[in-house]
């Protein structure tokens, strides 16, 4: 399933939740998607903070994801 597709569902689900309630089922299908999309998000945040370069005073320059991040060389 595409993230937008995911994020449709769980407003869907959400939206559904508040008017009639949800089934078991939705109830687990809603917290499967949104725990995909917080890990997804996770994921993405941590990629753009490892990909920052900070620029020191003597001109050289520090990555931030390999000095403090799990970024592979």
């Amino acid at each position: 399933m595409i993230m937008e597709d995911k994020i449709a569902r769980i407003n869907e689900l959400y939206h559904k939740s508040k008017n009639e309630g949800l089934t078991p089922e939705e109830k687990e299908e809603q917290a499967v998607l949104r725990r995909e999309y917080v890990d997804a998000f996770k994921r993405n945040l941590r990629a753009q903070l490892n990909n920052i370069d900070i620029q020191n005073e003597d001109g050289s320059i520090t990555n931030l994801g390999e000095k403090f991040g799990n970024k592979e060389i």
